[in-house]
């Protein structure tokens, strides 16, 4: 197994500004509460293990059935080993922390296209996976029950229940780095849509003669308005070199320094995004954006235009309320506790109801089933 990484609590983000450190890379996490003690599961009320896979590191919790942290860390995936190596690294990982926390259920959050009624993992670029049963193998290694979700609904589930989200209603959460995506949730519950599609914001076509995008599309909100793009764009209008990238973060700087070529790329993203978002306002009526993400370092440099944006693309659509993500890279992770502390309540394994920790209305997303004798 790879090594593992301490992994402390940062301060939290807040709409006050931006955060030290680059844009282009996620904020760091403030989780709602922490506890110093690893936990053993001996307690009246049972413990959740949960993993957020990602390229680069596994992060992994212990969540108590009040949604305290009572452990935290990240390991490197190690995806260059193959995807036979990622798979095993994370059942190993998920094994360690069952015999040292002993819990009850245990949540995988992974990206890609996943299949959260069957558990499978239909295809992961980043993870070399194509039609992995994360489910059914995580439930045969660990004798547990297990729910498996996508990475950025789990993220969006978190925020919901934890960070940003919590009060509202329904919540369109947006991360916004390399690449962009989005998660619809409304009574604590991500909508996955009829094939696990939903939410995908960064693919909305906003520029039909925009540039060309990975998923075969042109003019998407990703290929303008991410950080990847930002970069990009500045370096093309800059006439810069391949080999001369000035990040997302130093364009804004040299926007606010009075670089006309960086402001024009730096409004030309928050028009996309803002494009985006009105869209996906009109369609589903969000109480709440959360905009998430590296980007999200830009804080009032990027939230306060976004919002006169996107307030000037609607017309008798309601203004939804925009703000900050709280849980930075840690909301995957809290996320996939959140949905093992659902399988547990939709079969009647929690002793008391958690209020806004828990979904309001079960059904909205596919629920795993238990597998037998896994009742503790």
């Amino acid at each position: 197994m790879t090594p593992a990484h301490p992994d402390p609590a940062d301060p939290p983000i807040t709409a006050a500004g931006p955060r030290n450190g680059g844009i282009g890379t996620e904020p760091a996490a403030s989780p709602p509460s922490t506890a110093t003690g690893t936990g053993t599961g001996t307690g009246t009320e049972p413990q959740v293990v949960a993993l957020d896979v990602g390229g680069t590191h596994v992060k992994t919790a212990v969540l108590a059935a009040d949604g305290t942290v009572l452990h935290s860390d990240s390991t490197d995936t190690g995806a260059d080993r193959g995807p036979a190596a990622v798979l095993e690294t994370v059942l190993d990982l998920a094994r360690a922390l069952v015999r040292d926390h002993g819990p009850a259920a245990v949540g995988i959050a992974v990206p890609g296209v996943v299949d959260e009624a069957t558990g499978h993992c239909r295809f992961a670029a980043n993870l070399g996976w194509r039609d992995v049963p994360v489910r059914a193998q995580a439930e045969a290694a660990l004798g547990l029950p297990v729910a498996v979700g996508h990475d950025v609904r789990a993220g969006g589930i978190a925020e919901a229940r934890l960070g940003a989200g919590r009060g509202a209603r329904s919540l369109l959460f947006v991360p916004v780095g390399t690449g962009i995506a989005g998660a619809l949730v409304l009574d604590g519950r991500a909508l996955t849509g009829a094939n696990g599609g939903a939410g995908e914001v960064g693919h909305l076509a906003v520029r039909p003669d925009g540039p060309s995008c990975p998923c075969g599309g042109s003019g998407c909100v990703e290929t303008i308005a991410s950080a990847s793009a930002v970069a990009r764009r500045y370096r093309l209008l800059a006439g810069l070199p391949p080999d001369q990238r000035v990040p997302a973060e130093q364009v804004l700087q040299r926007a606010q320094s009075g670089d006309a070529l960086a402001a024009q790329v730096w409004d030309e993203a928050v028009a996309a995004l803002a494009d985006g978002l009105a869209a996906t306002v009109t369609l589903f009526d969000p109480e709440r954006i959360v905009i998430g993400g590296g980007l999200s370092r830009a804080g009032a440099a990027l939230l306060d235009p976004l919002r006169k944006a996107l307030a000037a693309r609607l017309a008798f659509q309601t203004l939804p309320e925009l703000t900050l993500a709280r849980l930075g890279h840690r909301a995957g992770s809290l996320g996939a506790g959140l949905l093992a502390l659902d399988l547990l309540a939709d079969h009647g394994l929690l002793p008391t109801a958690r209020g806004a920790l828990l979904a309001d209305q079960p059904g909205l997303t596919a629920r795993a089933t238990l597998p037998s004798g896994a009742a503790r």
